[in-house]
């Protein structure tokens, strides 16, 4: 009998929907996306398995936290129950003890017996104090373990700022007050302090006050069995630990990870102190927990085991594609890179056939690809004038004989134009290390030869200015006699070798030395300073070679060479006519000084004749007197002898003033000797002084003592001293100043200036002074205020005094706005001797007046 088919079930259906639309999606997609699903499949299916069991086991440990965090937190309530019926029976204890003595029923050796006695009985007890309304403390007993800085001595004041607050509180809301006061630098442990105020008959009468340690709290009032179990600590309102040691930090990269377990910790404040004291515990790790588990990290390991195989599967796969894609990628890139370089590329068989051209190529000769391969020489871009060579240089390429810098060949494009090119020859090894022909590469250098023959064309014009120049250009590197650089005239003076160049740095004194300024200014490897040289200013110089014949000006400058040395550049320049020139107006002017000295000595002839008048008319009446004498028989021997000693003096009077004035006018050349102040100035004084008396003027000096010698023409100090002084008398006459104001002073001192120590001499006159416009062109050649000047004097005075290296100033005297005078100054600089030993001249002058 046969059987009726059965209609399928309704589970049947469910399942079989989901199947047809998942056969459907897996056979549309692409052989690669199956590929890659199929391999993360596997992958996903593992890592979620992990995953579940890294659920499981974080469940589990949150678990087990939470029951151990409440039963820290009932340990935790316990402890804090026990610490806080231990401060209030204190508490209690003390309010006692103030309550006895608000009642006066208990004195000072009471007060103290008791509270040693609860200070010996409760370890956590520290001090007790006495303390009045005064804030004065009646009596005190602590614990031998307080420091001494924390005692506190009977009949003394509470310390300003000590408890103050608290001691207030206490007395305003009549009750006990706990308070944490800061522990002073020093002390051993905290303290919490407990103020009782004391009433006596509803008045305010001071407090007990009880300090407790913390410490001792801790340990004495914290059951043992939550001590053994956790890390109690007690800390302060700022979280600060005031007794106890806490569990260190647990390291924070452990912290991220899930199965790793927080700190199990609890706090909770302590009554009745408040918040200001805080119990907290924290629980030791006992155990590892189900992390410890061997089942756990069995799992594990085997699930990332098998990832691990999935996962390199998995890339071995994708490497495999992304190799093939990346050939692809690589063979398009060297098209693409190929048809993009500037460069022509060229390839040849062993006969010299084109087999190969890019685009950079096509481009430059304007022939397509098809025209070009295939072909054999001649090639459609030889010029034909160029057939013969090129074909030599072919051949030479083919035979592997070709320039390793390549060669310079005219290329024709297909418009007739022409263009240089350099061409490069490399053999063209296949795969299988075999030569299968030549690569060539062309590039266009028509750009970079016009710029070369530009820069040719520059040089030569640089050269030719150099050449002409009259002066001597040379340039040497430091530390060698290397000459990098000669122009026409150094190689007329010196030849083409170095030895002129470093004669002039050597005889201009231009030679590179390092700086005295200290041993960070300069690199102790090279002895140069650190400062570029380059930057430095040029440093000129005045020398005469003997060989030549001739002066030169000598300019050096540093300079970095075009290879990167650090050069000298030395620039010679001939000066001999401006020499020659600067002589010719020296020995002009000294012939003025002569001039100028011989018109001062027409000026004062006739004060000079009224001079030696004095003399002679001496000797005359002298040897009148004699004459007569004898002839009479009226004289003796000694008489005889004594005038004729006279007139001996008399007339060698007359011959020494005879003898000055000589030496003074006559022409001679400047002689620079080491010169003794001192006769130098007594020596113009003499010549002077008969000009000024003339004009009824008094004359004034002062030397210093102990004077160094300058180094100076006598004759010409001495021509300007006497000229000042008699330009002084001539301005007195001139004011026309009263005998007791007609004066001239002479000074002459040592001064200290910016050039060194000098000597200072300065003449200063009684007269009306000089005026604005006359001082700003006093030294000014052919100025004069003498109608009869020719305006020499003081021009002539200056350039003797700036020709020793000395300077000549001029300016009026004032009294309030009233000129009374005038001074003129200048020094010399004294003389630098070569022998230490050299004895300074020591004269010693005291002012003196001359009528």
């Amino acid at each position: 009998m046969d059987s009726m088919p059965t209609a399928p079930s309704s589970t049947a259906l469910i399942v079989a929907a989901p199947t047809r639309w998942w056969r459907k999606w897996w056979r549309g997609l692409s052989p690669t996306r199956q590929d890659r699903f199929a391999a993360l499949a596997p992958l996903a299916a593992v890592l979620m398995f992990l995953a579940a069991i890294v659920a499981a086991f974080w469940y589990l440990r949150a678990e087990e936290a939470e029951r151990e965090q409440e039963a820290l937190r009932r340990d935790v309530e316990y402890a804090q129950q026990r610490v806080r019926l231990r401060l209030l029976e204190r508490q209690e204890q003390l309010m006692r003890i103030a309550r006895d003595i608000s009642n006066q029923e208990l004195e000072r050796a009471e007060f103290v017996n008791r509270a040693e006695a609860l200070i010996s009985q409760y370890p956590e007890l520290q001090a007790i104090t006495w303390i009045d309304e005064r804030r004065k403390i009646r009596a005190s007993h602590a614990a031998p373990t307080l420091s001494s800085q924390q005692l506190r001595v009977a009949g003394e004041l509470l310390k300003p700022g000590e408890t103050a607050d608290t001691y207030g509180l206490a007395r305003d809301l009549q009750q006990p007050v706990y308070a944490q006061p800061a522990a002073a630098k020093g002390d051993a442990s905290p303290l919490l302090q407990l103020q009782v105020p004391l009433n006596n008959q509803g008045k305010f009468a001071g407090v007990v006050l009880g300090e407790y340690s913390i410490d001792s709290l801790l340990r004495y009032g914290t059951p043992t069995e939550v001590l053994a179990r956790y890390a109690v600590t007690l800390m302060d309102a700022r979280n600060q630990v005031l007794a106890g040691t806490p569990l260190p930090p647990r390291n924070p990269a452990t912290q991220l990870l899930p199965w790793t377990p927080k700190a199990n910790e609890y706090e909770v404040p302590v009554s009745p102190v408040g918040n200001g004291l805080v119990l907290r515990a924290q629980a030791y790790r006992t155990s590892l927990g189900v992390v410890g588990s061997g089942l756990f990290w069995l799992v594990g390991t085997l699930s990332a085991m098998t990832a691990w195989m999935l996962i390199a599967t998995w890339r071995h796969t994708r490497r495999r594609m992304q190799a093939q894609q990346a050939l692809v990628a690589e063979t398009n890139f060297r098209r693409a890179m190929e048809n993009s370089i500037l460069t022509g590329m060229r390839a040849l068989d062993m006969e010299g056939r084109i087999t190969y051209v890019n685009a950079a190529l096509c481009q430059m000769t304007g022939w397509s690809e098809a025209e070009l391969v295939g072909l054999k020489p001649p090639y459609p871009y030889w010029p034909k004038e160029d057939h013969e060579s090129l074909h030599a240089k072919l051949r030479d390429e083919l035979s592997g004989r070709s320039v390793t810098g390549g060669f310079q060949v005219r290329v024709q494009r297909k418009n007739g134009t022409l263009f240089d090119a350099r061409l490069y020859v490399s053999p063209l090894i296949d795969a299988h290390g075999q030569q299968t022909g030549w690569m060539t590469s062309m590039t266009d250098i028509t750009e970079p030869n016009r710029v070369r023959q530009q820069l040719t064309a520059a040089h030569e014009r640089f050269t030719i200015v150099l050449e002409s120049l009259d002066a001597s250009v040379s340039v040497a590197p430091l530390g060698s006699e290397e000459l990098l650089f000669a122009n026409k005239l150094y190689r007329q003076w010196f030849g083409s070798q170095t030895a002129g160049h470093l004669q002039l740095v050597a005889q201009a004194g231009v030679l590179p030395v390092a700086s005295n300024s200290g041993v960070d200014d300069e690199d102790g490897l090279m002895g140069l300073p650190t400062d570029p040289l380059t930057s430095a200013r040029s440093e000129n110089a005045e020398i005469y070679l003997p060989d030549l014949g001739k002066w030169l000006e000598v300019r050096s400058r540093y300079l970095n060479w075009v290879d990167g040395r650090l050069a000298q550049m030395v620039i010679a320049t001939d000066i001999t006519p401006r020499r020659l020139a600067e002589e010719q107006a020296e020995r002009q002017a000294e012939r003025a000084q002569s001039v100028s000295r011989l018109i001062t000595m027409g000026e004062m002839a006739s004060s000079v004749a009224h001079e030696l008048n004095q003399p002679l008319t001496a000797i005359n009446n002298y040897c009148s007197g004699m004459v007569s004498r004898i002839q009479s028989g009226q004289i003796t021997e000694e008489a005889l002898l004594s005038a004729l000693q006279k007139t001996a003096h008399q007339a060698q009077r007359a011959g020494q003033i005879i003898q000055r004035i000589r030496a003074f006018v006559k022409k001679s050349e400047p002689n620079r000797t080491l010169a003794d102040v001192h006769s130098m100035v007594s020596e113009a004084v003499e010549l002077a002084d008969i000009e000024l008396r003339r004009h009824n003027v008094r004359l004034t000096h002062y030397i210093a003592a102990r004077l160094p010698p300058v180094m100076a023409d006598t004759i010409l100090i001495e021509q300007v001293l006497v000229n000042l002084m008699k330009n002084g008398a001539e301005s007195i006459q001139q004011a026309q100043r009263p005998p007791s104001g007609r004066s001239v002073e002479l000074r002459v001192v040592p001064k200290q200036t910016e050039e060194g120590e000098v000597v200072e001499f300065s003449v200063q006159d009684t007269g009306k002074g000089l005026a604005p416009e006359v001082l700003e062109r006093l030294f000014e050649a052919f100025f004069s205020t003498k109608q009869e000047g020719m305006g020499m004097g003081l021009n002539l005075c200056r350039s003797i005094v700036e020709s020793h290296q000395g300077r000549m100033q001029a300016q009026n005297i004032y009294n309030g706005t009233e000129v009374v005078g005038c001074r003129f100054s200048f020094w010399l600089p004294l003389a630098k001797l070569a022998d230490d030993t050299t004895n300074s001249v020591a004269n010693e002058q005291t002012p003196r007046t001359i009528a």
